[in-house]
């Protein structure tokens, strides 16, 4: 499920549920008062402890998972331009004549690949690119174990074929990667969380005479930017945090194939 294409609506309702958790939490609170009982002097300051701890732990979890898989997924842009590169370079280790076309396959696969990252997030482009990449794959390594029998060392059979081995699995790790996000059932747990906090929140509010509108806003508004925050890490193709900046190392490298 891709969260990150509902996530203006779903910080919309975080941001107002918990408005709303808080005046209803406030509201019970005076009604207890009028029944005689102090929501100030009732005890529960342990409770609400664990519970805002518990939601603490939860986002900083979170966000902090968020924020590793970003980190792995620029690593991933420079090592498979890495992978490519050196690939691409021991193409120099094989017969003359096989050459010009293993590197035309070189230049064509790494537009696809550039491709499918571009295409985001038109997901039908990106199915397309990724089965064209997987075609030249096929080519590039049936058009290598054929120039390497054709090597004069079995050193360079090791080494090219090595190379495209690297070049494959990065882009493997790459797919899957993508594909790795907070799981669903963690997001709506933390939304639980922070519903039940924000209307123990308004509970102890009850005891002050009027509404603080900055802790009203102040608490919503946190909650609901962490939540943003994680979801943008964790699409950043789509959102502001982004890896674009890094796709410049694959850039290079396909500019460097003369």
């Amino acid at each position: 499920m891709n969260l990150y294409a509902n996530s203006t609506l779903i910080v919309a309702v975080l941001f107002f549920g918990v408005l709303a958790c808080i005046e209803l939490g406030r509201r019970f609170g005076k009604r207890l008062q009028k029944q005689g009982t102090d929501p100030s002097k009732s005890g529960t300051g342990a409770v609400d402890a664990a519970v805002f701890g518990l939601l603490g732990l939860l986002i900083a979890f979170t966000f902090s998972s968020a924020a590793a898989r970003f980190d792995a997924r620029r690593m991933q842009i420079v090592n498979e331009a890495n992978a490519i590169g050196t690939a691409y370079l021991r193409v120099d280790l094989l017969p003359p004549e096989t050459q010009p076309e293993i590197r035309d396959l070189f230049r064509a696969y790494t537009d696809a690949r550039l491709e499918i990252y571009r295409a985001i997030p038109d997901m039908a482009k990106v199915r397309a690119e990724q089965a064209g990449a997987a075609v030249l794959q096929e080519k590039l390594w049936a058009k290598g174990i054929e120039a390497c029998g054709k090597a004069p060392s079995p050193a360079v059979t090791s080494l090219v074929i090595s190379a495209l081995n690297e070049m494959f699995d990065v882009a493997t790790l790459r797919t899957a990667s993508a594909a790795l996000h907070v799981p669903t059932i963690v997001m709506a747990m933390l939304f639980v969380i922070a519903m039940g906090c924000a209307l123990l929140a308004g509970f102890d509010m009850s005891a002050g005479k009027g509404r603080s509108l900055m802790h009203y806003l102040g608490f919503a508004l946190l909650i609901a930017l962490a939540v943003f925050v994680i979801l943008d890490m964790e699409y950043p193709r789509l959102g502001l945090i982004r890896l674009d900046s890094f796709d410049s190392y694959m850039d290079g490298v396909r500019a460097g194939m003369r």
